[in-house]
């Protein structure tokens, strides 16, 4: 905005300037002409009164000689042939005779060319005898341009002066205008990278003020809104610690055995999960803060597969589900924090086992691709019509049971490393759910960023995507 509003006012005082200057100096062209010739004039009537006296020709140059011009070489007198006497030219000629016989037919001043430059000025003169002589002024080029280019220079420099003072206007308020428009971009991008407390001072022109004042009352109501959400959050997660525990207190009661240890693991974990999410909301942190980055935060993508896959083999074989496991068997970090890694492998497997038949095998694959990990569930069932449909939050596709809320969960760990997550085929025949897990954190710069990028890309366009 600010180089257009120079561009504009460039063009306008340029024009401005062409439009006056030109004019002007064209005038002051005309101006030093007809003073030129009106000198001329005035030198030619000078030798006037010597004419209508005598035309003797040495009477004649001796006037000539008298005057200025004349004793300059620069007057002529053509008298002409008067009863038996020849024509007499006086002086330095140089209009030619066609000219000056021209002049003597009209009776009046003209003016004519002359070769090497200059222009002559013919004027007539009446005799005693009733004959029409002719006086010739030489006027120089020079005489005729005296002062134009001065003029002209002194007008080049007061334009250019006006177009170099409109210039540091129009950057000035242009200044003006664009900072107050800058400040309002970088607020809104702090805002949209989740910096709540971003505003914009109130200044500027009217239209900007209204637009800061307008971004701060929308800024207020995000957090508003946000700390409402948090607390309903907060409260309804609250609400379910009276019914975890009851079933705390009824799961002492179900004796010993593995099944009775898996549901009090269960339960407590459960209990975790709901404390994590009270905390969470309490302390007013963004989404993405529950995934951890960097190693401090992270986990053993192995020993947590390994872990929750302890979880569920057992359900597994009571199915009659066929379980391979591989790329376990060796430590692979990643910026995930351990709860949340599990939490997404539970959304995977809790699918398999919720939309396919009882006895259809499935596996977990983890792949280490040096920039990224890659984490595979793949399972032998009916496959997934529509993953792009599978992958929209909240499409539960109308099964009892699913809050279509599964592949979310999956999707925010991974694109909080700077992944995705991609539904396909499995070599299994059924469905295959590809967890990209990038190892630089967010940037996009590491070796795969190219198909990373596209995959966070898509998933913003459809944010929030989970599994039927």
């Amino acid at each position: 905005m600010r180089w257009a509003l120079v561009k504009v006012c460039l063009a306008v005082t340029a024009m401005v300037v062409v439009a006056f200057a030109v004019p002007l100096g064209l005038v002051v062209q005309e101006m030093a002409s007809d003073r030129a010739f009106s000198n001329a004039e005035r030198q030619a009537a000078t030798i006037g009164p010597t004419l209508s006296i005598t035309t003797d020709p040495v009477q004649l140059r001796k006037a000539v000689e008298s005057t200025q011009m004349g004793a300059a070489r620069r007057m002529a007198v053509h008298v002409p042939a008067i009863g038996d006497s020849a024509p007499v030219s006086i002086g330095e000629g140089r209009a030619g005779e066609r000219a000056v016989a021209e002049t003597r037919r009209m009776g009046r001043a003209t003016t004519a060319k002359v070769s090497g430059g200059g222009s002559a000025l013919l004027q007539p003169t009446a005799l005693g005898s009733g004959d029409i002589a002719v006086v010739e002024i030489f006027v120089p080029e020079s005489e005729v341009s005296n002062g134009v280019a001065t003029a002209w220079l002194v007008l080049a420099g007061v334009g250019l002066a006006l177009i170099v003072g409109s210039v540091a206007v129009a950057d000035r308020l242009g200044a003006r205008l664009v900072r107050p428009a800058e400040r309002l971009a970088d607020a809104a991008h702090q805002l949209g990278e989740g910096r709540l407390g971003a505003r914009v001072p109130e200044a500027g022109p009217k239209e900007l003020r209204s637009a800061a004042l307008a971004f701060n009352a929308m800024a207020d109501q995000v957090v508003e809104l946000l700390a409402n959400e948090r607390e309903l959050a907060a409260d309804l997660s609250h609400r379910l610690r009276t019914p975890l525990t009851v079933l705390r207190l009824n799961t002492a009661s179900l004796g010993d055995g593995p099944a009775a240890e898996q549901t009090r693991a269960a339960v407590e974990q459960l209990e975790r999960e709901v404390d994590t999410i009270i905390r969470t909301a309490r302390e007013q942190r963004p989404a993405n803060g529950l995934v951890g980055a960097g190693a401090g935060a992270g986990c053993d993508a192995s020993e947590v597969i390994r872990d929750r896959m302890d979880f569920w083999s057992a359900l597994a074989e009571d199915e009659g589900r066929e379980v391979r496991l591989a790329g376990v068997d060796r430590t692979v970090r990643i910026p995930v924090a351990r709860p949340e890694l599990a939490a997404a492998l539970d959304a995977m497997l809790g699918n398999v086992f919720r939309h396919t038949p009882e006895g259809t095998p499935f596996a977990v694959d983890v792949h280490d691709a040096g920039d990224a990990v890659i984490v595979l569930v793949s399972d032998a069932g009916p496959g997934i019509s529509d993953p792009d449909a599978a992958l929209r939050r909240g499409n539960d596709g109308d099964r009892d049971g699913s809050t279509g809320l599964g592949l979310d969960i999956v999707r925010r760990v991974a694109e909080s490393t700077g992944g995705d997550v991609r539904l396909g085929r499995s070599v299994l025949g059924g469905t295959e759910v590809r967890v990209w897990i990038g190892l630089d954190g967010r940037s996009a710069g590491g070796p795969g960023a190219g198909r990373t990028g596209r995959g966070r890309r898509g998933n913003r366009r459809n944010r929030g995507r989970a599994t039927p």
